[in-house]
């Protein structure tokens, strides 16, 4: 037998187990485009002297056009394979990194005025935002068509995998950054965007071997997004969706805001910045285990009530840091450090539980339109709340003393107390599931989920217990 002809032997499920192993391969390069590249962009688009209102637009114009894009996505799978989709997608992504690049040096240059160059900015990453999604739909088909029984342990294992890259990804730009911030950070910005071409180029480059089942189109699984949108809420889907979309709105309300507050209210440096974004990561790494687990055995409902309760207190806690700054700038580092672990505990829970309802809650044959809806109705959500957010951030002068965007922190806490509220009640677990006791909790899984929140905080460190989880004896 020829070495060529190995595939040929294998198994439809050896096949499908290859493609899950190289899935996390490729998320693990793709995520390098996130650390390197996406959490800099907005540090990128101050550097370049973007007003605030053009900071609201750059962090969710992208997401909305991009999300409507998707409708020709659907249109797309039925003629092209969806491993295609996705090589292209990858490789257009990767190449726009350079142009951007170069945005910086004309305007370093003065041959770009501080708009133009805050426009090209946008444009561009509107571009690289419009190819990550035109190729969703096809990845959300193609990895349902993979997936095993276990999606919750399995999508935990590959995120924690992913976010500990991106973890080293964005302490390392910290340094590049910090290096160059008093002399060129355009040389800063330039190694780290060009780090972020190379990871999703090689992204790419794997989708080219990861297997793809063959896609089946059935008309009848076909239905238009006004059909859709007119049933949301006789459904329970539709009620997800709708709620999401709330939530993503009351989120970006502030949401884009904060990398501008920390770096222009708050003055921090790019090696603070570093990490106060890094530590809701480090959470996210140590607990998104114990969330895949949790998501399997008691449902990713129960997930989306403990963690949509928790959300809310973020920017409305975020509101106190000027009174740490008043004592001292380490204090001040510190609580914003102990807040966003806080922070990526609670998301981590949340965003786990919903990309897992999705693939719970939808079959294989409707997986792209459901996914297409379902992003194109969350980034309307994440447009308006930022268009919002804009507006007051733009503000000369608001309520209760506060500065524009600490008062954008408070508007933000509470439309998502009120979306919690009204929104969650109305969404039902879709499988079954083992009913959540607390004590049961306590009892049964605190010694394992202890070692497996050990393990995750060792492996940062590089060491590797030998004994993970203590012997069941059931």
């Amino acid at each position: 037998m020829q070495k060529g002809d190995a595939s040929e032997v294998l198994t439809e499920e050896q096949k499908k187990e290859q493609a899950r192993k190289i899935s996390v391969k490729e998320g693990s390069f793709t995520s390098l485009m996130d650390g390197f590249g996406f959490r800099y962009i907005t540090p990128y688009a101050l550097a370049v002297g973007a007003t605030n209102a053009q900071i609201a637009l750059l962090t969710s114009l992208p997401s909305l056009l991009g999300n409507f894009a998707q409708l020709g996505t659907l249109s797309l799978i039925k003629k092209v394979s969806r491993k295609k989709i996705m090589i292209m997608s990858a490789i257009f992504q990767a190449l726009m990194w350079l142009p951007l690049i170069l945005v910086g040096w004309l305007y370093f240059a003065n041959i770009l005025t501080t708009l133009n160059a805050s426009l090209l900015v946008i444009a561009i990453y509107t571009l690289i935002a419009l190819a990550g999604a035109i190729g969703s739909p096809a990845w959300s088909s193609w990895m349902k068509d993979i997936l095993s029984s276990e999606n919750g342990r399995y999508f935990s294992r590959r995120n924690e995998i992913i976010t500990g890259v991106v973890l080293i990804s964005l302490l390392t730009s910290g340094f590049i950054l910090k290096h160059f911030q008093n002399s060129e950070i355009f040389i800063g910005f330039t190694i780290i965007f060009a780090i972020a071409f190379l990871g999703r180029a090689i992204a790419a480059y794997l989708f080219t071997k990861k297997y793809e089942p063959k896609y089946i189109y059935n008309k009848k699984s076909a239905f238009g997004l006004l059909d859709f949108v007119e049933h949301m809420t006789s459904n329970n889907y539709g009620r997800f969706v709708l709620f999401i979309s709330i939530i993503s709105l009351a989120t970006t309300v502030a949401g884009p805001f904060f990398a501008v507050y920390m770096l222009k209210d708050l003055g921090m440096d790019y090696l603070s910045y570093t990490l106060i974004i890094i530590s809701p990561i480090v959470s996210t790494l140590a607990f998104l285990p114990v969330w895949g687990k949790f998501s399997d055995v008691h449902g990713n409902v129960k997930i989306l009530k403990i963690t949509g309760y928790l959300i809310p207190t973020i920017p409305l806690l975020w509101m106190l840091s000027p009174l740490f700054l008043s004592i001292s700038y380490t204090h001040l580092i510190f609580y914003l450090f102990i807040l966003e672990i806080f922070s990526g505990f609670a998301w981590a829970g949340f965003n786990h539980a919903t990309a897992m309802f999705i693939f719970d809650a939808v079959s294989k044959e409707k997986m792209p339109y459901y996914m297409t809806y379902f992003n194109i109705l969350t980034g309307i959500g994440l447009f308006a709340g930022a268009m919002l957010g804009g507006y007051i951030a733009s503000l000369s002068s608001v309520p209760f003393g506060l500065t524009p965007i600490l008062f954008t922190f408070l508007i933000s806490g509470v439309l998502r107390i009120i979306s919690i509220i009204i929104f969650l009640p109305m969404i039902k677990e879709v499988k079954p599931i083992t009913p959540f006791s607390f004590k049961q909790s306590i009892k049964h899984h605190f010694e394992e989920d202890k070692a497996m929140l050990t393990t995750q905080f060792w492996r940062l460190f590089g060491f590797k217990p030998i004994k993970l989880t203590p012997p069941h004896s059931h």
